[in-house]
């Protein structure tokens, strides 16, 4: 990605080198990349409107409640390997790795702005927290290991950047496209959280069973894939994508799918704890967003996923 020189977010907030103790992570809601493990967490507004109507419908009708499921959501990444928090990274790789997100999230804010703007709805922009090990969150207490995720309760992204380190090494998910796509999955959690999404979700998941929650919780996650994909769209219209660039965010969400996960950590798969979605999901809902760069592409919630 052509991303050098080019403008950088002021909406971040460094932690780095004074994170708490954490524990109870994601205790009321926050959004997260799975990272391994059985368990993993996961706005109406300008013509969404109609799709939450029709959502809540459908779902009450099938016994289903909806609003557990907008809590929030991360990325799926498998996580709580000891070696994420242990491995140094150089002092030089994280400068440029934060510099690199900042830009990412700059390019972030011109496209959501500019999306949102045409529908008529105010985009309040996600302030993006690095920090080192563990963290606090209006979410609640988090370490390192449980992967980057998104807190609807203070609207802020939370990355560990060492977690880059382990996309690379253990999901062999390597390039700086893919670790954009992360922080643009986050921010679609983020798009979800404006135009009500999440909040529906949260509240609706209050009455739903573990496995209702589940299947709704897939539909959230494949959509903030989408909100990447329509962000990645823009971005190779302005001609910053190189070669290969898109293949990294491809292979990304095939290696961060929970079947790939799951054989991969256990050797099996249980697509009933399935959460964020399947790695063929996981890759259609992204390329669904990035060829056609419209909200209206992303209803996971009204076609088959």
């Amino acid at each position: 990605m052509d991303w050098k020189g080019r403008r950088q977010s002021r909406n971040i907030e460094d932690r780095r080198g004074r994170a708490p103790r954490a524990r109870n992570p994601f205790g009321r809601g926050g959004v997260r990349l799975p990272t391994g493990g059985l368990r993993r967490a996961s706005g109406g507004g300008i013509s969404t409107i109609v799709v939450l109507v029709v959502l809540f419908v459908v779902l009450k009708s099938c016994g289903i409640d909806p609003l557990q499921i907008l809590a929030g959501g991360g990325s799926g990444l498998p996580g709580g390997d000891p070696a994420v928090t242990e491995r140094q990274v150089t002092p030089a790789r994280q400068d440029e790795m934060s510099q690199f997100m900042a830009t990412v999230l700059a390019e972030t804010e011109d496209v959501w702005n500019g999306v949102m703007q045409a529908q008529g709805v105010n985009y309040p922009e996600p302030t993006l927290v690095l920090f080192t090990d563990a963290v606090r969150s209006a979410c609640g207490n988090a370490s390192a290991a449980s992967g980057p995720f998104y807190c609807p309760g203070d609207s802020k992204i939370y990355i560990d950047l060492r977690f880059f380190d382990e996309l690379a090494r253990r999901f062999q998910a390597s390039g700086d496209f893919a670790q954009a796509y992360v922080l643009a999955h986050e921010v679609g959690h983020h798009v979800q959280n404006v135009i009500g999404v999440l909040p529906k979700f949260n509240q609706m998941r209050r009455s739903m069973s573990q496995t209702e929650q589940n299947r709704m919780s897939i539909r959230v996650e494949l959509q903030a894939d989408c909100f990447a994909g329509i962000w990645g769209h823009y971005t190779a219209q302005k001609g910053l994508l190189e070669r290969g660039d898109l293949e990294e965010a491809l292979n990304a969400a095939q290696q961060i799918g929970d079947d790939t996960i799951q054989r991969r950590t256990q050797g099996f798969i249980v697509p009933e704890s399935f959460n964020h979605g399947t790695a063929a999901q996981r890759k259609e809902w992204f390329a669904r967003g990035f060829e056609s760069g419209r909200l209206e592409s992303c209803d996971t919630f009204n076609n088959p996923v």
